[in-house]
């Protein structure tokens, strides 16, 4: 998936890598009732804020090279700040309201870890007349990849495959709130060994066609508008053991908004894997060898297509050679989307 900068503060920076069932789905259940969906295939674009800062990294204070104050107060990369002092923070902007307020004694940080809320002292540096704290910070993100379905019974969608991942630290954003919105494709930048490419879309002025309410290692999740689906066919969600080596396909948008259904090859499964590397693929459609050099950043979440079922999505591609790559299997992003209220999406 493609991000661009966005809403840095304090030698911030932004760049990273580039859904929701009502019901709760045991593996009896998956059993029990053949979910149908409709494959998408189609490039959005995506806007997601924290609920709070994220902190992306530590820093010497800009005054000479003292040791961070963040450091020795032990906040961690991958730390997300909720309140300074006594102070609720949503956003960036109401860090950096807070931080002009404060003085050389030391403030409160409320901050989550792993889950786990703690409380830690900061002593601001004020060697430069205003408080610097040595933090990186970061509260939202935007970027474009691709949906891989839709499920026409309750308006859920899936997509990317994996998570949205802060590029520094590694962990996945924590969601406050997000929205995905139509995109069309303008250019691409083709996969080269050692070279990622890139589908590069634009999706400014557009209204949101659904909400993100979910941000998981599989997958990001939440309500589409019916009409982003329009004239696609619901086909059944394949069981992971139903997914078999040789002959796939895969639908993509490489160009404009036109999703295309690309031929590639299964060449090794992964069975009761957790990591949401379910499958092993390679792209042997000449076409889109031709125009992107197999898979790219931005076709994250496309669907893969096999007897006639959806089987999954791609998620990763290997840098060394862009026409083979990993996929994650749909039973495996079902599961990640399961407990989602529909009541979230209001």
């Amino acid at each position: 998936m493609n991000f661009i900068k966005r809403n840095n503060i304090r030698n911030t920076f932004i760049s990273a890598a580039l859904v929701v069932c009502v019901l709760t789905q045991s593996g009896a259940a998956w059993a029990a009732k053949q979910r149908m969906l409709v494959p998408m295939g189609c490039a959005v674009g995506i806007s997601m804020f924290t609920d709070g800062v994220l902190v992306v990294g530590l820093s010497a204070t800009q005054n000479g090279q003292a040791a961070s104050p963040a450091a020795i107060a032990g906040i961690l990369p991958g730390d997300l700040i909720t309140a300074l002092g006594e102070t609720k923070i949503g956003s960036a902007d109401d860090f950096k309201i807070e931080m002009s307020k404060l003085t050389e004694k030391p403030v409160s940080v409320t901050l989550i870890r792993n889950g786990e809320t703690l409380h830690l002292s900061i002593e601001p540096n004020m060697k430069s007349g205003s408080a610097e704290l040595g933090l990186w910070l970061r509260d939202s993100v935007t970027g474009v990849g691709t949906v891989t379905f839709f499920e026409p019974e309750t308006g859920l969608y899936g997509g990317l495959g994996h998570g949205i991942t802060d590029f520094e630290s590694g962990v996945i954003m924590p969601l406050g709130k997000g929205d995905i919105f139509p995109s069309s494709v303008v250019e691409i930048k083709k996969g080269v060994s050692g070279v990622p490419g890139e589908l590069r879309g634009d999706f400014a002025g557009k209204s949101s066609s659904g909400s993100i309410l979910k941000n998981t290692a599989c997958g990001i999740f939440g309500i589409m508008n019916a009409e982003q689906s329009a004239g696609g066919k619901a086909i059944a969600a394949a069981d992971s053991d139903e997914i078999e080596l040789g002959k796939a396909t895969v639908l993509a948008n490489i160009e404009g908004t036109k999703t295309e259904e690309f031929e590639i090859e299964i060449t090794r499964v992964y069975r009761g894997c957790d990591d949401g590397k379910s499958l092993m693929l390679c792209v042997t459609d000449k076409e889109l060898l031709e125009k992107t050099g197999g898979i790219v950043q931005g076709m994250s979440g496309s669907p893969i297509i096999q007897n006639g079922k959806l089987i999954g999505a791609v998620t990763h591609v290997m840098v060394n050679d862009p026409s083979k790559g990993f996929g994650i299997s749909i039973e495996k992003m079902l599961e990640e989307a399961d407990g989602v209220s529909l009541n979230k999406a209001a």
